[in-house]
């Protein structure tokens, strides 16, 4: 009779597509400079101020909530270089990759604005982009592409660059969700929000005449329905 394997009958865990950060990570990361006056394109939500950081005590973000070495929660805040790009990572991020028409109800927009920062000085910010990833050793579909079960992972690689590149004060990569524009993130414990000025907003995305117009043109282009399901 054939001897039963250690371990047979029990389902293996399904190992996770997103690799752990080299230990030279250090040695290996570029930063890039956003620079002084670019503006910087946010949604968030309106109980946080244009240039207010996220306190990152809780939420589940591809690069937050995240800690320092210390265990200190680190203030994020997220940003794009368009407002198609901060729409598409926020308001529009869980719209499934499928062909024909989707719905999106209106009330999930309550309590959503829109502004525009801009930077008092240069930002030194982590390189994500596909040419820097090759030299980390890690692809798009392993760091920027990944599902929401692997944001644990994600995460830890912006706490790594974190804590090992003090020079880099957030991080900047190609938007996985409108890869026209650019994606950043950044840390709070590194810049202060009177580091951004305010340049335009708070804009409520749904009662702004503008700003709704402009999410609608662009929810027609991904083929989503405004709905009003209340």
């Amino acid at each position: 009779m054939a001897r039963r394997k250690s371990g047979a009958g029990r389902v293996a865990a399904r190992p996770s597509v997103v690799p752990a950060p080299p230990a030279d990570l250090a040695k290996l990361v570029k930063t890039v400079t956003w620079p002084k006056g670019r503006v910087i394109h946010r949604i968030h939500r309106k109980i946080y101020g244009s240039n207010e950081f996220n306190p990152a005590l809780n939420g589940n973000a591809r690069f937050s909530p995240i800690k320092a070495s210390d265990g200190a929660n680190i203030p994020t805040l997220y940003g794009g270089t368009t407002f198609d790009c901060a729409a598409m990572e926020t308001v529009f991020h869980d719209i499934p990759f499928s062909a024909g028409l989707k719905t999106f109800d209106k009330w999930k927009l309550t309590g959503q604005v829109y502004s525009q920062l801009t930077s008092k000085r240069d930002l030194n910010l982590a390189d994500l982009s596909a040419t820097a990833l090759r030299k980390l050793g890690i692809q798009r579909n392993e760091l920027i592409d990944t599902e929401k079960d692997k944001y644990p992972d994600t995460r830890k690689w912006a706490e790594v660059i974190h804590a090992t590149c003090p020079g880099a004060e957030g991080l900047y990569w190609v938007s996985r969700q409108d890869d026209r524009a650019f994606a950043i993130v950044l840390f709070g414990d590194r810049l202060a929000g009177a580091d951004l000025v305010p340049n335009g907003g708070p804009y409520s995305v749904s009662a702004d005449v503008t700003v709704y117009t402009d999410l609608l043109a662009l929810a027609e282009r991904i083929g989503v329905d405004i709905v009003d399901g209340r």
